[in-house]
């Protein structure tokens, strides 16, 4: 599993983005130990009035525990790996909540511990817990059987082509793929060996070299703006080196100029068009999804509501072996109200894990119905981002139609030797 924890306060705020129903199929609170609210709320306000007693304003950890998404993860999985990361971080006996969220297919856990220690009204020191998870993680890992991430195997083999928020929110004001766009620029950079190579590559992908305010840049046909250093994770002076100065490069107000006078109505309504497409499809799978997510609510209710009804009868059923009056005094004396009292904790102890078993069957089938709904996501994401990736290269094509017929227009006349003038001493035409 993978475990990212941190410390935090802002009580409230965390309860309602673990109660948060809008952005996931299903919420439950597994657990809350420790304290005597029975509400998360009602729980992390608890945490809050204690933590006023010291100056800790960090007075909670929060962990989540996010299995590979292709395993199958059991409630006691979730439990005994929790009860590991509690251990590890020094926790063990403070006051905690458990809260799963199941989301597009997966199931995920969120624990918050309280840090303060309310013997002491001091603060549990967490000292470099981010390595401590990280060893818990990979000891997970290796339990379950499952496969190590890049990360784990070898730190040298970390995925290349992360990206920080700022590129991320970049790429997603522009409608693209954060990692495909950085994969255009690596591959560009890669299949040429100068300056006039890497500009003839880039436009071909439907980007105008220019020379930003710090360097070489890249201008995309929406004229959001790349640094290629960035985007390449090179230094500066490595891209300035293959690339020269950027002297004789246009500016960016220039390189928009250009795209825009090369962009042509018929483009931007393929673009436009595309686009809407995409957004048309994403809103049909998500009107599927909350209606798949409502019918798995119901469902659940129903099966809880079924599950209540059976319990209270069965209890009424174990209540009834115990008799009344002078026959209940006679059992009583005899033993027989201990022996009975005994069988029903059994059978009240193998009917709630009955029912534990019922719940978790119906959940497992309701994960795999979820995971084949996005899996039709993520193909409806993939086929609009091809999509995407045709109409840059349309792009490219239409520069280059355009370069071509500018160059036409500028002599139309056939070479060879030039017509000979008219001499004065002709003779005009009927003379």
């Amino acid at each position: 599993m993978i475990l990212k924890g941190s410390q935090r306060g802002s009580a409230l705020k965390l309860a309602t983005h673990l109660l948060n129903e809008r952005d996931n199929d299903h919420v439950e609170v597994h657990e809350l130990r420790g304290f005597s609210a029975d509400d998360l709320r009602g729980a992390l306000r608890e945490a809050d009035a204690i933590a006023k007693g010291t100056k800790c304003q960090q007075f909670l950890f929060s962990l989540s525990f996010n299995p590979p998404e292709t395993e199958r993860v059991t409630v006691q999985d979730f439990e005994a790996a929790i009860e590991k990361a509690e251990a590890t971080l020094g926790l063990s006996g403070q006051a905690r909540a458990i809260v799963f969220h199941e989301k597009e297919g997966r199931r995920h856990a969120h624990v918050v511990w309280s840090r303060i220690d309310v013997e002491k009204m001091t603060a549990i020191h967490l000292s470099f817990y981010k390595t401590r998870l990280n060893t818990v993680s990979k000891e997970l890992f290796l339990e379950h059987g499952w496969r190590l991430p890049d990360g784990y195997r070898d730190k040298t083999k970390r995925n290349p082509l992360t990206y920080t928020i700022d590129q991320w929110q970049q790429a997603k004001r522009t409608k693209q793929d954060p990692e495909a766009l950085k994969m255009i620029f690596r591959e560009c950079w890669s299949v040429s060996d100068n300056r006039a190579s890497f500009a003839q590559a880039l436009e071909e992908q439907g980007f105008i070299l220019a020379q930003g305010k710090r360097g070489h840049v890249a201008v995309d046909f929406h004229g959001e703006v790349y640094a290629i250093s960035r985007q390449m994770g090179e230094k500066a002076k490595a891209v300035r080196d293959k690339l020269g100065e950027t002297k004789d490069l246009p500016s960016v107000d220039q390189a928009k100029d250009l795209i825009a006078s090369r962009m042509t109505d018929k483009l931007k309504g393929l673009i436009r068009e595309a686009r809407e497409q995409a957004e048309a499809e994403e809103q049909e799978v998500q009107r599927r999804k909350v209606a798949l997510k409502d019918r798995q609510r119901q469902q659940r209710k129903q099966i809880r509501d079924r599950q209540e009804q059976r319990a209270q009868a069965e209890a009424v059923l174990r209540a009834k072996r115990f008799r009344t009056g002078i026959r209940g005094v006679w059992d009583w004396l005899s033993g027989k109200t201990r022996k009975i009292r005994k069988q029903n904790e059994i059978e009240a102890a193998e009917a709630a894990s009955r029912d534990a078993a019922e719940r978790e069957r119906m959940i497992a089938a309701q994960l795999s119905e979820r995971r084949v709904l996005q899996q039709h996501l993520r193909k409806t994401k993939r086929e609009a981002k091809q999509r995407a990736e045709d109409l840059r290269r349309d792009v490219a094509i239409y520069l280059g139609m355009r370069d071509a017929s500018a160059g036409e227009t500028k002599d139309t006349r056939p070479k060879g030797r030039s017509p000979r003038k008219a001499s004065r001493h002709q003779p005009e035409p009927g003379r």
